[in-house]
Order: C-alpha cells, then sequence, then structure tokens
C-alpha cells in the first residue's frame, strides 16, 4: 500500500541556505612548526652574519620545536596532512638547506667547487632522505628510522661548527673535516642502517624514581658545556646506527627496518 508520498522531494525547504564546513587549519601544532621554520631561517641570517655560534644553536632550537610539534599534535588530536606537509617543509629549511649553508658559510667557502660539493650533497640528501621517510611511514618499524634521521645530521654539522667556534678555531683550519663531516651526515641519512627512533618510550606511563634522577642529572651535565656535550651525544647517536647494524648482522637478525612483508610490488626492494 502506498502512501503517495514515495515521489516526495527530500531536498532542503525553499529559500534554506546550507553551508559547508569550511576546512580549517590547526594553530597549535603548527605553531611549533612555523616556530622550527624560523630556527633554521635565523641560522641562516646568522651565517650571512658571520655569527656561527648562533647560527647553531637557531638549529638546536629548530630540533626542539620540531621534536614537539608531532607530539603536541598528537596530545590535543590536532594532526592532519597539512601538519604533516608543513613539518616536511620546516625540516627541509631547517635540517637540510640550514646546515648545508652554514657550513658552507663558516669553512667549505675555501675549498671553492669541493665546497659547495660537499654542502649540496648534505642539502640533496637530506631532500632525498626526507621524500623517503614519507613515503615509507606505512611500512617501516617505528622502533628504528630508516638512515640518520635529518635533525641529528643537522646536529652532528651545527654541533661540530658550535664547538669549533667555541673553541675559537676558524672554519678555514679544519676545513676538511668539515668536508667529511658534511659528506657522512649526508650519506649516512640516505642508508638502510637502523638508527633508534625512542618513539615506543612511553611518556604517559609511570617511571622509577630513579629515572627522574637520571634526566634531572642529564639537564645538569649538558649545563657544563652545552657545545660539547651536545655535539658528543650525537656522535654517539650517529655512530649507533652502524653498531647496530653490524651487531645484527654478527647474529643473523634481519637488517631491514621495514616491517611487512615484500609480497606486495610496491614493497620490493625496500627490504636491504
Amino acid at each position: 500500500m502506498h502512501d503517495g508520498n514515495e515521489n516526495q522531494d527530500h531536498s532542503p525547504a525553499e529559500g534554506l541556505v546550507v553551508r559547508k564546513r569550511r576546512k580549517g587549519i590547526y594553530v597549535l601544532p603548527n605553531l611549533f612548526t612555523l616556530a622550527a621554520l624560523f630556527g633554521g631561517f635565523y641560522a641562516i641570517v646568522m651565517a650571512m652574519n658571520q655569527r656561527f655560534d648562533l647560527a647553531a644553536v637557531g638549529i638546536f632550537c629548530a630540533m626542539v620545536l620540531d621534536s614537539l610539534d608531532g607530539r603536541v599534535a598528537r596530545m590535543t588530536n590536532t594532526q592532519s596532512a597539512f601538519g604533516e606537509q608543513m613539518d616536511s617543509l620546516s625540516d627541509m629549511v631547517s635540517f637540510g638547506a640550514a646546515p648545508a649553508l652554514v657550513a658552507y658559510e663558516w669553512a667549505l667557502r675555501g675549498l671553492g667547487r669541493w665546497g659547495w660539493f660537499a654542502a649540496f650533497v648534505y642539502c640533496a640528501c637530506a631532500a632525498l632522505r626526507l621524500a623517503r621517510f614519507n613515503v615509507n611511514t606505512a611500512v617501516v618499524d617505528k622502533r628504528y628510522f630508516q638512515g640518520l634521521p635529518s635533525p641529528a645530521a643537522a646536529a652532528l654539522v651545527a654541533g661540530f661548527i658550535w664547538v669549533m667556534n667555541d673553541l675559537g678555531i676558524k672554519g678555514l683550519e679544519v676545513e676538511w673535516v668539515t668536508f667529511g663531516l658534511a659528506l657522512y651526515a649526508g650519506l649516512t641519512m640516505v642508508t638502510n642502517v637502523p638508527f633508534y627512533s625512542f618513539k615506543d618510550v612511553q611518556m604517559k606511563k609511570s617511571v622509577p624514581f630513579v629515572v627522574i634522577v637520571a634526566i634531572a642529572l642529564g639537564i645538569a651535565v649538558i649545563n657544563v658545556h652545552p657545545p660539547i656535550v651536545l655535539f658528543a651525544l650525537f656522535v654517539v647517536y650517529g655512530l649507533s646506527g652502524f653498531v647496530l647494524y653490524g651487531w645484527r648482522r654478527a647474529k643473523g637478525h634481519p637488517t631491514s627496518v621495514i616491517s611487512t612483508s615484500t609480497e606486495e610490488p610496491e614493497e620490493r626492494g625496500l627490504h636491504k
């Protein structure tokens, strides 16, 4: 039995305006990303003004802010595709272009073509590393980075400049050391060597009291002499991936950080 309304028009009433909800941008996490971007920009400007100590500090400040934007987004449930793209572009400036330009202005300029070769290799490897990170996010074991992360590579270059500047050593005196360090940091970013990511550390879980004491001692040690202590920490981290890689090979364990199978065509070639 039909009630005569089966062809009834369900469109909005005449004169009623239906407004689509506009897509917005989350302010809080992107503020941290913009601040990290400013840190990289500040480093470049300071290098142009021959203030290499402040340039190094700018890169380290960008590292701290970069580590916060993602955590803030997860804690406040404000993750977005826009934020991910913004973060990658910020990283390219702060940890790709900025360290390369600062190193070039400080020491590599004196090497002529070899100088800009090392600076460009570092910058290009940072871009390649960030692009690979973006496309491999779904298949890489979250506990490890595939290759040296770009903030750590930037810390190696900026930390070395900071230490040398603090000791009164000019860039021209260690130009070939800077050349080798820039190449090491750049090429290590595009290797498949696993570096621990610390992403499995749960900040919301309770920890023993001794852990808080250890953190306090760590902060105190850094404050004794920030340039040397921070640079030493990142040198250890920059070598840790190769130690882990060698240990895994010696034990016969898989050295790849790709966590899924190789059955899918798009994943072939990743497990090396």
